[in-house]
């Protein structure tokens, strides 16, 4: 979370200030707030808060002890002692307020060693809850009053020189070592900020595969389905119109509408093996290919089409089961449109390529002979052809021709 989404759960005090203000990183631990707004502690951060008091007041009482053995000026013990108390329970405000704690016990040292304890948790706690930014503007400032107050308050026990360096090591350390622990703070929620972006974009990955698998799916089925339930409709409606016609016709046209039911089931049961689990389903049926396009022509002249094929693909052997079974179902569903839309004409199928210059697919019909009834259909067919021929490196065109037909041209890769 930045600090501009965290501003609005802070108090106005702190979040009119953003330039100093950082709050912890999320990955310390979840964000409480009050019915105010305010932060609320957990119990974590109460048990180190008291922690950090009873550092504060320990230290507090050793320099008030040493005051009394050593310094005779009972107003200045008394001074000492009111100033321990007060930075003591101004540990309490160190979340709030690190940098203007840190500074106003820092100015308040000078003239009062008993804040030393309360220093070093202000200190500590800026460099952990504030950007280096903010410890870059208020370490020196803190550093000078540290230099300053051995001149002030001297310790009668070491020399101005040692208690200089002592307290600037002690400063300097509070400030590594709090600027250390926001460092890790910092990498853990970067890295799990890193792992949850994995995570969403492997889901979205998976999502995308099975919409990819569905369309994939969805198109099979219409190429598939389409082709055989159009003989069903053509046939269907020969015998609903024509209940006079011979029973060898009647009986052909039977039998058309029997077979195709059966590959329908049967491709029909097939994509239903393909959305189950493995193992469930039944065994893989072939998969067309370029060389059963002329099983695909014949069947469309036994239900009574007139269908021209020229196939003058060279090397059809070297011919990829892939493309093959492109080139199959463009001249499927294009004969299936020709037989919905144009009954009666005649349609060309004509395959050409070779390795190197791909291979091209065109269907086309003449306008039909008689009037055409009202055929359902969505032009899902050509949309599905379109998107597979473009998912196979190609491109496909269709309209209509100056004469009232139809054509639909594909042209496909096929690699050397």
């Amino acid at each position: 979370m930045t600090r501009t989404e965290y501003s609005w759960l802070l108090p106005s005090a702190m979040a009119a200030d953003p330039d100093l203000y950082d709050p912890e990183p999320a990955g310390e631990r979840p964000v409480r707030t009050n019915a105010r707004g305010r932060i609320r502690r957990t119990v974590r951060d109460w048990v180190v808060d008291l922690l950090f008091f009873l550092f504060a007041a320990l230290m507090a009482m050793i320099v008030i002890d040493q005051s009394h053995q050593f310094n005779g000026n009972q107003a200045v013990v008394r001074f000492d002692e009111i100033v321990g108390l007060l930075s003591c329970c101004a540990v309490w405000l160190r979340r709030r307020w690190p940098v203007q704690l840190a500074l106003g016990l820092a100015l308040v040292g000078i003239f009062s060693p008993a804040v030393a304890g309360a220093l070093v948790v202000a200190v500590f706690s800026l460099a952990v809850h504030r950007p280096f930014k903010a410890v870059a503007i208020a370490g020196p400032i803190m550093i000078a009053f540290g230099v300053v107050q051995p001149f002030v308050r001297p310790d009668p026990t070491t020399s101005v020189l040692a208690s200089v360096i002592a307290g600037l090591v002690v400063l300097l350390l509070a400030l590594g070592w709090g600027m250390l622990i926001r460092s890790q703070r910092q990498l853990y929620v970067a890295l799990r900020e890193r792992a949850h972006r994995a995570e969403t974009e492997a889901e979205l990955r998976a999502e995308q595969a099975q919409r990819l698998a569905r369309e994939a799916i969805a198109r099979e089925m219409h190429d598939v389905l389409a082709h055989r339930l159009t003989l069903l409709s053509v046939h269907a409606g020969a015998l609903e119109f024509r209940p006079g016609a011979p029973p060898a016709e009647i009986a052909r046209a039977a039998g058309v509408i029997r077979d195709s039911a059966h590959d329908a089931l049967q491709d029909l049961r097939q994509i239903i093996g393909v959305l189950r689990a493995p193992g469930d389903g039944p065994e893989d049926r072939p998969q067309p290919t370029l060389a059963t396009l002329d099983a695909l022509v014949e069947e469309s002249r036994e239900a009574g089409m007139a269908v021209v094929l020229d196939n003058r693909v060279q090397d059809p052997d070297r011919v990829p089961a892939v493309l093959g079974r492109t080139v199959y179902r463009i001249a499927q569903e294009g004969l299936t449109n020709a037989r919905k839309h144009a009954p009666g004409a005649e349609v060309t199928v004509a395959v050409t390529g070779a390795p190197g210059t791909g291979v091209v697919v065109a269907v086309d019909n003449p306008a039909p002979s008689g009037p055409v009834g009202a055929v359902p259909g969505s032009g899902q067919g050509l949309i599905g052809l379109t998107e597979r021929a473009t998912l196979a490196g190609g491109s496909l065109e269709h309209g209509a021709t100056g004469d009232g037909g139809f054509h639909v041209r594909a042209w496909l890769p096929w690699a050397a």
